[in-house]
């Protein structure tokens, strides 16, 4: 038999990349998978290409799909990207920033990705811990996607169980900075930044720049990437 293999969403950011790393620890041959979903920080995309590269994915896909058409969230929308909020104000909502249904979005193409190479796992770099409180970053999310995975497919009929892997899920920012270290990720290669400068520069002051900051600081490292100020 061969390598088993596994479909990872990537979106060049530190959860997602750390994920992919753990799926290489684990022996997964991996098939990386992002989204053009017309989403304001492309410069993502270049970080994921560098970081399937740099983990040996087997390939890299980058799938164009438009949610912008119904609008809704900052990312794909004419909508202000939040700056300067503090962790309570965080905490306590659902951000702007939230794309309406993207991870069942993103997790149904991987499913469907997964089947036609024969693979039976996929990994997300969700986390429940630090997150700006989207709700399909929760466990119950996970565990309900992994049902419908086994009911909704050709391979689970046929017994094939498939397995939705979020092992991030119960770390902190800094815990997977740390996680990832440790697996010899190049942090130096990912992006984050929802609204980042023309030169592709993270603004330091949207909730992700933020979390990630907070998760180096708390690390005690460096964050490698370049900032605006």
């Amino acid at each position: 038999m061969g390598q088993k293999k596994a479909v990872v969403l990537s979106s060049g950011g530190i959860d997602s990349t750390t994920a992919m790393a753990v799926a290489a620890r684990e022996g997964f041959e991996i098939y990386s998978l992002s989204f053009r979903y017309g989403q304001r920080h492309k410069v993502e995309l270049e970080s994921a290409q560098k970081v399937a590269a740099a983990l040996g994915a087997k390939k890299h896909l980058v799938i164009d799909i438009d949610p912008a058409v119904f609008g809704g969230s900052a990312l794909t929308d004419n909508i202000d990207v939040p700056k300067g909020r503090s962790d309570a104000e965080m905490e306590a909502e659902i951000p702007v920033t939230y794309v309406p249904a993207r991870n069942t979005i993103f997790l149904s193409y991987a499913l469907a990705w997964a089947e036609v190479l024969e693979a039976f796992d996929i990994f997300i770099g969700v986390t429940a811990v630090d997150y700006s409180g989207y709700p399909d970053c929760r466990p119950e999310f996970i565990a309900a996607l992994e049902v419908l995975a086994n009911l909704a497919t050709k391979a689970g009929v046929e017994g094939k169980t498939i397995r939705i892997h979020a092992p991030l899920l119960d770390l902190t920012k800094s815990e997977i900075i740390r996680l990832g270290l440790i697996l010899g990720v190049d942090y130096s290669l990912t992006h984050s930044c929802y609204d980042p400068g023309p030169g592709g520069e993270a603004c330091g002051e949207c909730d992700t720049c933020k979390l990630r900051l907070k998760g180096f600081r708390e690390a005690g490292m460096e964050d490698p990437v370049r900032y605006k100020k």
